[in-house]
């Protein structure tokens, strides 16, 4: 029993903390970055659980709620590149390039939001991913010194869904764990101007 409720304080930690950061795309306070997470690609697209991510990122930018788009996700290795695809899907959709930055060391979320803190400036941003995941970015980048506001994207209720909800109940710990231990990323680097310089030019 007390593996039990041990086991629960993570996820409990998770969903409270982030409870009071989430908005509806309509009510999202007008934010100068957008921030969203990979998950995943099919060949040369995104995955379509990514591809709402990013329809809801070109919802918000179109209805002027954000200025610049910072997309995240995993290049370790040269033939899987989430954040040049998530680039390529977001300008189809509208959105110059020029608004848009690409964070190629977005391994997992603890590394997206400080590395958007740290290498990238950006101190209050929209997050976007599915309902299972936002609260745990919201938490993780807002211990990471980001004030979040967290959008959820709704989704199908499938097999994906279920096992990604599933995961995160032990993604969870992993969160926990990185507020208290605060280790860096797999690849911090030097800083970049990526943000403020998109932030500089014209919609």
């Amino acid at each position: 029993m007390v593996l039990c409720v041990l086991g629960l304080v993570p996820p409990t930690w998770v969903y409270l903390s982030a409870d009071s950061s989430l908005r509806d795309p309509g009510d999202v306070p007008r934010t100068e970055v957008a921030m969203v997470f990979g998950a995943g690609l099919r060949g040369d697209e995104p995955s379509p659980y990514l591809a709402r991510r990013l329809d809801a990122a070109v919802g918000l930018y179109h209805a002027g709620r954000v200025e610049v788009i910072l997309v995240t996700g995993d290049n370790s290795r040269e033939e899987y590149d989430e954040p040049d695809t998530m680039r390529a899907y977001l300008t189809r959709q509208g959105v110059p390039d020029r608004r848009i930055v690409s964070d190629y060391a977005g391994f997992d979320s603890w590394d997206s939001c400080v590395r958007a803190r740290e290498v990238f400036g950006v101190d209050r941003a929209v997050l976007i991913s599915q309902g299972f995941h936002i609260r745990r970015a919201v938490a993780l980048c807002r211990a990471a010194g980001i004030t979040s506001y967290g959008v959820g994207v709704p989704d199908r209720r499938n097999a994906v869904w279920y096992y990604g909800a599933t995961r995160e109940l032990m993604a969870s710990a992993k969160a926990a764990s990185d507020v208290v231990l605060r280790p860096s990323p797999r690849f911090l680097g030097p800083k970049e101007p990526g943000v403020a310089a998109a932030l500089a030019t014209g919609r």
